[in-house]
This record gives C-alpha cells, structure tokens and sequence, in this order.
C-alpha cells in the first residue's frame, strides 16, 4: 500500500479524485477563520505576547526543533518562556503540566522532548487557551510559545511564525484529504513570519527567508546518556529508526554523513511496543530524540535481563537560525 506522502506530494488520479472534498474542505477552513476573526465566535486574550509556531500543512515540517530554538533564544534575552501543546499521542484529559514523572504515553512525545530540553514550563491541553491560562496563572512567564495551533483561532495570538519544509514545500498545492494541507497557501499572505526548514533552492529566496538549518555532533546513549561523535557510527552496520513527520530527512541526513544504515520508518507519533524493542537486541540502533523519550521505558526493562540493548542511541538536532530570522525576530517580536 503506498503512502499518503505519495499521493499528497504528487499530482496523480487519486489527488484529483478527492479534489472537489479538498474545495470544500479549504471552504470550511476559510469560513471558521473568518467567524473568529470578524468575532461571530469568541476568542480568549491574555496580558502576555502568545506566539504560534505552526505549519499549514500535515506533519513532518520540523516545527518542534525550532519551537527549542526559539525558547532558549527567548531566555538568552531574559525572557521567561513557557511551551503550551495538545499533546497529541497523549491520554491527558483537560490541561496538565509536565513534571519529571510524567510518562511519554500520558503527555505526548513532543511536549515531553520540549520538557527534557527546554527547561521551562510545559503545559498540554487539547483546549489551548485553556492550557495557556493554566500556565500563566501556575508559573512566571512572560511570553508563551504554541507547540502548534495555527488553526486553533480560539486563542488570541500576537505573532504568528509558519515553518515550511524547503524540500517538500506545499506538495500538491491541494488542501485534505486531497493534499498535505490545513489551510490554502494564501494564508501565508497573514501571517507574521514564514520560515523555512532548510535552505530554499531558489539564491534569491535563500539570500531574502528567514530559514534555519538542523546542526548535529553528538550521539546520546538512550541508557546510558553517552555522548560520541556521530561519525564513530562509520563503518559499521545501524538500524536506523525514525517515528516521525517525515523519516526521510533524518535517514537522507545520516547517508549523508557517510552513514551504513537500514531504514526503519514509523507513523509519526508511533507508540512503540515491547516487540518493536525486542527486535533491536543485539544491534546497533541510531533514532530520533523524538523516538527515544518514547523508547527508553522499555530498553531499561530489557536492560534489566540482557545487555544486548546498550547500544541504542539517539541523535540530537539544534535548529541554526539564518541571520534574517534573527534580524525579523529582534525588531518583530522583542
């Protein structure tokens, strides 16, 4: 069975079979942002600056790295960040806040890596403006980032930043089920920054974007915490394994680096299994840190029998902001 990523990011009979849902689905978009918009349906408002990190399209744009990004900017200048997300993957109900103790399976993946990361205060609630009184109101911030909900109009916000994946751009250009995306591509006229996911092809769009660029060195033991250079990897057999948007980029990025792999891709969000870890005994495994908050659960259990598994490790990225996006972010949003 192929992939949506096949009919999504192509122009082939299935797109254009579900083309007039696609109409009708931008349609229902158009009208909804419009009703909150011209105040036909409330929105909430808070006393601090909410800044949305979203995309327009489904998945896979590498949002989440730059959402890092921009919180340890923000506290570089002596801002006091706080994240809120859906937690998507997770089984909270209402709005919680993470904790050292939270599990992966009850809060998410993402807002459990942004925890791990970030050191600051992390809130998930499918209600966001909800999750965003919950952290104001519990902590001292004074500025707070959205994991995602560029849809949620809901939420009043004072900036909004679009993350495009500079590869794979809009796909078809058709919104779902017919293509990738949310919300038509005129959307990007409103918004407050568009920032893409790699360097754009076009010189001339290179030189003018805000983009930024995924820098990595070091692999991390998921057990042990380990560090090592990534090229310590050469030579050797790897499974790599990637539960993401978009698995290409992390396998692309590790031939590039010289890497001898075997590719293991998931869904995104995939809740690995006992069996999936099973199969890993004895190999040497290199994923996402995405894939590793999720994993690590069930390696220590493995650990405890065999120590077949001390050689999973994970590779952690850092968003490299262009000098445009710096500049934009500094008179825009400081």
């Amino acid at each position: 069975m192929k992939s949506l990523d096949h009919y999504w990011y192509s122009q082939n009979p299935v797109a254009w079979f579900f083309w007039p849902l696609s109409q009708l689905f931008c349609f229902i978009s158009f009208i909804r942002r419009q009703l909150y918009h011209h105040g036909v349906l409330k929105t909430i408002a808070f006393d601090v600056p909410v800044v949305i990190v979203g995309n327009i399209s489904v998945g896979g744009s590498g949002k989440t790295p730059l959402l890092i990004a921009l919180v340890d900017y923000l506290k570089q200048q002596g801002k006091k960040p706080g994240v809120v997300s859906r937690g998507y993957g997770g089984t909270v109900a209402g709005v919680k806040q993470l904790d050292d103790n939270d599990s992966v399976k009850n809060v998410g993946d993402e807002p459990s890596m942004i925890f791990q990361r970030c050191a600051c205060p992390v809130v998930v609630g499918r209600d966001r403006a909800a999750a965003v009184a919950y952290l104001l109101a519990n902590n001292d911030c004074d500025i707070v980032l959205s994991d995602d909900g560029l849809q949620h109009y809901s939420l009043q916000r004072q900036f909004e930043i679009v993350v495009i994946d500079a590869q794979r751009q809009h796909g078809n250009g058709f919104c779902l089920p017919a293509g990738p995306l949310r919300e038509k591509v005129s959307r990007l006229k409103s918004v407050d920054m568009v920032v893409y996911n790699g360097v754009p092809d076009d010189e001339v769009a290179a030189k003018n974007s805000c983009f930024y660029q995924l820098k990595f060195e070091q692999i991390i033991n998921v057990l042990s915490g380990e560090k090592k250079a990534l090229h310590c990897l050469k030579n050797i057999s790897v499974l790599a394994i990637a539960g993401i948007g978009f698995p290409q980029r992390f396998f692309d990025c590790l031939t590039k680096e010289g890497l001898s792999i075997q590719q293991q891709a998931y869904s995104d969000h995939y809740d690995f299994v006992e069996n999936d870890v099973k199969a890993w005994g004895g190999k040497c495994v290199l994923m996402t840190e995405k894939d590793a908050v999720k994993c690590r659960h069930h390696l220590l259990k493995k650990a405890e029998k065999s120590n077949e598994y001390n050689d999973v490790w994970y590779l952690p990225v850092t968003a490299m902001m262009s000098d445009n996006m710096r500049n934009d972010i500094e008179q825009k949003l400081l």
